[in-house]
C-alpha cells in the first residue's frame, strides 16, 4: 500500500465497537481489570493509552520500524533516547545541530558524565576518527538545522555497525514521507512531531521509532519509566495532521523551489541553502537516499544591519521560532533556536548573524515571493521601517 493511502487510513477500522472512522480520544487514566491477574491491555495511561497506541503503531509502520513511542515534546523524545546511556559513555554528534539539542548535551548530560564530540558528518573519515572505545552511538541530523547539510545515511550506518554503536537519526525535516532511515539500516529514528507531522503549529510532541526487538523493549521501558508521554488529545491532533502529510509536504516542497529560485536572484541575498538545489554539496546523496527535499530553506542576507529591517517588514510570513506548519515562518537562529550555543561555536559552524531560516508554508507561492521581495527591497533602499 502506498504511503499516501497509509497516512489517510490512520485509525480507520481500529475502533471495533462503534466503527468510528476518526479514532476516539480516550482521556481515561485508569482502566478497570476484568478479574485478578487479567487486563484489557490497558492498566494506567502512562504505560499505554488507546489513542496513543494507534498513533504509535502508525508512526512505526510509516518508518518501517518495530516500535513507536509518543512523547510530550521533541526534546522529551531525545531525553528518553538518552536514557539508554550511562556515566562515561560517549556520543559522536552532528556538528551543525539544533540549539536545543546542543543545550541538552552540554548543560545537562555533561553533569551525568555523558560526553559528546561534534563532527561534520559529511566527512566519514572524521566520524571514524571521533569514535572512542567508550562511544555508544552516532547521533545524526540530516538535513541539519539550520545549514541543511546532508549526511550519507548508508555510510553512517556502516560505520556504526562496524564499531558496534547505535545509529540515531533525527528525521524531523524530512518526515517518513520523504526519508526512512530505518530502511537504510539505522537503529532508531525520532521526530519533533510538533513540526511537519502535526503540521498546524498547534501541538507539542515528539515521536521515537525503533528497529529490533531488544532496542524496542529498552525504549519501551524508558518511555514508561521516565513518563514524558504524550496526552491523548495531542495524539489525536497528530493523527489528524498525518492524514494530510503527503499533500502538505508536496506543497511545502513545491513552494520551497519557487522561493529558492527567487532568493538566488535577489541582490540583498548572498547565499541560499536548500538540498534540492543541484549545486548543493549534498544534492546527490539526498537524491539517492530520499524521495524529496522538504520545505526548509536557509539564506544569508548581505548586511547584518538589514536583518531587523527584513524581519520587521514581513507581512504574510511570520517572524517566529518553529517550523513545519502550514503557515510560513522565518527564524533568526543566532538569537532564537541557536541562542544557547556559544558565539564562537555558532560562527565556526556557520550560523552567523546574517543567517535566516525559512519554513516555507503552503500559501500561494506568488504571495510568499511578493512578501519576501518587498522586505528584501527595503533592505536595499535602507528604508526606515522599525518605528
Amino acid at each position: 500500500m502506498h504511503i499516501e493511502t497509509r497516512l489517510v487510513q490512520i485509525g480507520v477500522g481500529k475502533e471495533k465497537t462503534t466503527g468510528a472512522v476518526s479514532f476516539p480520544i480516550y482521556h481515561a487514566t485508569a482502566y478497570r481489570h476484568p478479574a485478578l491477574g487479567e487486563s484489557t491491555g490497558f492498566d494506567y495511561t502512562r504505560t499505554a493509552n488507546p489513542t496513543r497506541s494507534v498513533l504509535e503503531e502508525a508512526i512505526a509502520d510509516l518508518e518501517s520500524g518495530d516500535g513507536g513511542f509518543a512523547c510530550s515534546s521533541g526534546m522529551a523524545a531525545i531525553q528518553t533516547i538518552l536514557g539508554l546511556f550511562s556515566y562515561g559513555d560517549h556520543l559522536v554528534v552532528s556538528l551543525d545541530l539544533y540549539g536545543g539539542t546542543y543545550r541538552l548535551f552540554e548543560q545537562v548530560l555533561k553533569r551525568y558524565g555523558i560526553t559528546t564530540t561534534y563532527v561534520d558528518m559529511c566527512n566519514p573519515k572524521l566520524v571514524e576518527e571521533a569514535i572512542k572505545p567508550e562511544t555508544k552511538a552516532l547521533f545524526v541530523e540530516t538535513p541539519t538545522n539550520p545549514l541543511m547539510q546532508i549526511t550519507d545515511l548508508s555510510t553512517i550506518v556502516s560505520i556504526a555497525k562496524k564499531h558496534n554503536v547505535l545509529s540515531i537519526i533525527d528525521n524531523t525535516f524530512m518526515t517518513p514521507y520523504y526519508q526512512r532511515p530505518l530502511e537504510l539500516g539505522a537503529d532508531l529514528v525520532f521526530h519533533s512531531a510538533t513540526k511537519y507531522l502535526a503540521g498546524h503549529n498547534d501541538v507539542l510532541a515528539g515521536l521515537i521509532v525503533t528497529k529490533g526487538a531488544e532496542l524496542t523493549e529498552k525504549i519501551r521501558f524508558l518511555h514508561n519509566s521516565i513518563g514524558a508521554v504524550l496526552g491523548p488529545q495531542d495524539c489525536w491532533l497528530i493523527m489528524r495532521g498525518l492524514k494530510t502529510l503527503a499533500l502538505r509536504m508536496d506543497r511545502h516542497q513545491a513552494n520551497a523551489y519557487k522561493v529558492v529560485s527567487f532568493l538566488q536572484n535577489h541582490e540583498a541575498v548572498s547565499e541560499v541553502f536548500y538540498p534540492g538545489l543541484p549545486t548543493h554539496l549534498g544534492y546527490d546523496v539526498q537524491t539517492r537516499q530520499a524521495s524529496g527535499y522538504s520545505g526548509m530553506v536557509s539564506f544569508r542576507i548581505r548586511d547584518k544591519e538589514d536583518v531587523a529591517v527584513f524581519l520587521k517588514s514581513l507581512n504574510i510570513i511570520s517572524y517566529a521560532e518553529s517550523l513545519g506548519g502550514v503557515e510560513s515562518l522565518c527564524t533568526y537562529p543566532s538569537t532564537q533556536t541557536h541562542a544557547d550555543i556559544p558565539v564562537e561555536v555558532r560562527e565556526y559552524v556557520g550560523v552567523c548573524d546574517r543567517l535566516l531560516r525559512l519554513s516555507v508554508g503552503i500559501e500561494h507561492p506568488k504571495d510568499l515571493i511578493a512578501d519576501l521581495e518587498q522586505a528584501l527591497d527595503r533592505c536595499l533602499t535602507k528604508e526606515e521601517c522599525l518605528r
